[in-house]
């Protein structure tokens, strides 16, 4: 019984369970269930919208024949039916079983709770990982 009070509340863990379901898609080149998460009126950096997130996504994925996703540790903040969550990622690239490319950035998100789904509402990705 104590144990239960550790736990993540459940929207908490649904937000966390979604962030790690858009890590898989990334690793598995999927971009359709990337954009399953992701808001119509999602807002990334440089002004990038829903479309141009599908697009840079295919672009990446592309140039790469290997991606892999790392996320340290996830700092939820939840208010009501929005939620930010912060988080350090590391993402590689390559071809074959040669890393081409390793890069580390700080990703800042905004989500919305849409009935029992998370969706992805802005997401910022363009500052170095903190510690860099």
């Amino acid at each position: 019984m104590a144990l239960a009070g550790c736990a993540d509340p459940p929207d908490e863990a649904a937000l966390r369970a979604r962030i790690t379901s858009l890590q898989e898609a990334v690793e598995a080149r999927d971009t359709g269930a990337l954009l399953e998460a992701v808001d119509p009126e999602f807002g990334g950096p440089d002004g990038m919208d829903r479309d141009g997130l599908r697009r840079y996504a295919t672009l990446m994925l592309l140039r790469q024949q290997n991606v892999g996703v790392a996320i340290g540790p996830v700092d939820v903040e939840l208010r009501g039916d929005r939620a930010a969550a912060r988080f350090d990622a590391v993402v590689t690239g390559g071809n074959r079983f040669v890393p081409e490319g390793v890069e580390a950035r700080r990703v800042e998100t905004v989500w919305r709770l849409q009935g029992r789904d998370w969706v992805l509402v802005s997401a910022d990705w363009s500052k170095p990982a903190l510690g860099q």
